[in-house]
Formats: C-alpha cells, structure tokens, sequence
C-alpha cells in the first residue's frame, strides 16, 4: 500500500515538473546583419522599352489600273529617290496620249480657221459689209475654238501624266521591302498596295515617359546634355549599339487615360543595322555627379507600395530583478522602421533618394523577422538567411 502510495507521489511530481517546463523569451533578439551606410558615386541608367520607326516611310499605291509588266528592283535593298521600281501596263495610256495630242491638233486647225473667218467677218462689219448675227456667230465659234484648243491641251497633260504613272519610281531615298505584287498581277488605282519603302539613313526610336518625368526630358532637349553618351540604346540581343542618339521630338500632348508622353529619339543607322520594328531598351545616362546612397535591394521592405528599412539603433532596458544598480541597465540594439524613397535599381542594389542618412546602421540581413521597435542582434551564431555564421556589417 506505501509502495503504491510513494509511486503515485513521484508520477505526480513528475506531470508537475513537465508542465513547469521552461517558456522561451517573450522577446528574444533577432540574429541580422548589420550594414553601415555609405554615399558613394554611382553610374546607372534609366532604362525605357522602345520600339524603332522610320523617320519617314509611305506604301506605294498604284494611280492607274493595269497589270505589273515589270519590277526592276531587288527586294531588302537601297534604292534612290526617282529610281524605276515598278512598270504597269502602258499601251492603253500611250495610245490615250496619242489620240489626246491629234485631238489637240484638230482643236488648233479649227481655232486658226475660226480665227481667220472672225478677223474677215470683222473687217466687213467695220464697212456694215455682213449682216450683224454673221459676225457675232464669227466671234463666238472663235471663243470656242480657243476653249477647245485648252480643253485640249489638258487633255493631253491628263493622258501624259497617266503614261507617266505607269512607271512607278522611289518616292525618296530608303529600303524597299518585299513586293506584294507579281508580273501579271492585276492593279488597282489607290487600292493595291504594291510595297512599303522607308528612310534608312537614320532611323527613329519612340518610348513613353510619365508625364511627370517630361520637364526632365525638355531640360535634356533644349541644353546640351553634360555627358556626350547621354542616350544609348540596347538592341534586341542585349548589344549595346555603337551610336549614340539625341531628343528628336516630344510628342504635342499627354495622353489623359495613362498619364504618358511619347518621346522620339533619332539615331545614325549608316550600316543599315537598325530596321523598323525592332523592340529595342533605351538607356538615359544619369548625369547626377553627387554621391548617392546605395544599399542591397534585400534590405529593403515593400508594404502597401511604400518601402521601409530597418535602422538598428542603441537603447537601455530597465532591468529591475537584476541585484545591483548596474545589473539593472542593459544596453540593447532595436530595429527601428524607417519610410525611404528608393531611387533607381543598380543590379542586386538601389539608391536611397530620403529617409535615412549616411553613418546609419542599416540591417541587411533577417528583415523579414522584424518589427518596429524588435530586439536584434550581430552576434549571431546561425546567420539569419543563409544558415552559416553571421556577422557585423
């Protein structure tokens, strides 16, 4: 009966002594790393997707009906303002012109005959020789034949000017592309389009800002920009290309849906490398010569699109079990959350514009186990993210 009585006592104890188990800290400190902010001078670039365009480009559409009878160019190539590119079908229009020159000839044989019988029937009136109605038809078959003979005379600048159409030329100097028409093809006036040409000398480059960014880009027109690669321009493959460019125009107006302005850049393109269409990157060079404050992105908290960052800061806790006087005050580092404005990204870090100044401590490492006001420490044992030895900044 004692031995059960003593078995139950030490089960008993036992239960007591698990359920007193030790809790852990209510506020144990953060194991972070710590960086001490620096200025420094920093070359980026603001980066803009664009697109290339022609500086001047136009489809080439037939004037007169007929079939293709010629093509003489070579698809993909230069070719120069007046130079043969097409040839439809010109009999009909030549034969056009020719009956319009011999009805213009006609036209002048019957106004030097009207002429002859006005200047006869006036020198009779001039004696009352002619009856009055004879000379007054006289004059009046002279103001036709003069009205025939320039009927006539446009007539034959219609018909020769048709003829003409039917050689198709280069509207201005540039790159032809593929025809979309063959021999024999039949044409239609203002329908068919027969290619598309396009300036290759230079070529343009479009992008879209914000409109609060457009005093900026005006500033960078209307002065001479400090750096001579101000603008510059990464091809599809990542390359960056070999010349530089400059502001050509600013779009009249900003769109009031999106609060963006169109801006146009134009570069040199003498080895034709550049073709319209190309999705190419738009880099700006930045021409702040201050130091700036750069920290690695990971420090940096997004909420709510507002970014934060952790300042570690000195602080005293009142410790009042400690037995002595010194014992009662500990010296601690906090976390305090501070508001920034972030600037442009460089690679794995970005600029810091406000809200944290040079010298300040700012934790790298272990952000996201904060809060404002928590507890931290730089003597960690287990680095707080890549699991090794943690340390000071």
């Amino acid at each position: 009966m004692n031995r059960v009585i003593l078995n139950t006592v030490l089960i008993s104890c036992l239960a007591i002594a698990a359920c007193k188990k030790k809790q852990p800290p209510s506020n144990p400190e953060v194991p972070v790393n710590l960086l001490k902010l620096k200025t420094q001078n920093v070359l980026y670039f603001d980066k803009y997707p664009s697109t290339t365009a022609a500086l001047s480009q136009v489809s080439l559409l037939p004037q007169i009906q007929g079939a293709i009878t010629h093509i003489f160019f070579t698809e993909g190539t230069h070719v120069k303002k007046g130079e043969k590119l097409y040839e439809i079908d010109q009999r009909i229009y030549l034969d056009n012109y020719n009956a319009a020159v011999a009805n213009q000839k006609v036209a002048e044989g019957n106004l030097a005959q009207a002429q002859q019988d006005a200047d006869r029937y006036e020198y009779l009136n001039k004696y009352n020789a002619v009856a009055k109605q004879q000379y007054d038809h006289a004059v009046i078959t002279l103001q036709n034949a003069k009205n025939s003979v320039q009927s006539a005379v446009q007539a034959v600048k219609t018909a020769h000017t048709n003829l003409n159409y039917a050689i198709v030329t280069a509207p201005f100097d540039g790159t032809i592309g593929f025809s979309l028409v063959k021999l024999g093809d039949v044409v239609n006036t203002g329908s068919t389009v027969l290619n598309t040409i396009s300036t290759d000398g230079s070529i343009a480059v479009d992008f879209i800002v914000n409109e609060k960014q457009l005093p900026h880009f005006e500033r960078l027109q209307n002065s001479k920009p400090v750096t001579d690669s101000l603008f510059t321009l990464l091809l599809p493959d990542n390359t960056l290309y070999p010349y530089t460019g400059k502001i050509s125009v600013i779009d009249r107006a900003v769109d009031s849906q999106t609060g963006a302005i169109r801006i146009r850049l134009v570069f040199p393109n003498p080895k034709n490398i550049m073709r319209v269409g190309m999705s190419c990157v738009v880099r700006v060079h930045n021409e702040e010569t201050t130091p700036q404050m750069v920290l690695p992105s990971k420090a940096v908290v997004e909420q709510m699109g507002e970014y934060f960052v952790f300042v570690a800061k000195d602080s005293t806790i009142n410790n009042p079990k400690a037995q002595t006087d010194t014992g009662r005050v500990k010296h601690k580092l906090l976390a305090v959350q501070k508001k920034v404005q972030v600037g442009q990204t460089i690679g794995p870090n970005v600029i810091i514009k406000t809200g944290v100044n040079p010298g300040d401590r700012i934790v790298t490492d272990g952000v996201q186990l904060l809060h404002d006001g928590s507890q931290i420490t730089t003597a960690n044992k287990i680095g707080p993210s890549a699991g090794g030895k943690g340390g000071r900044g």
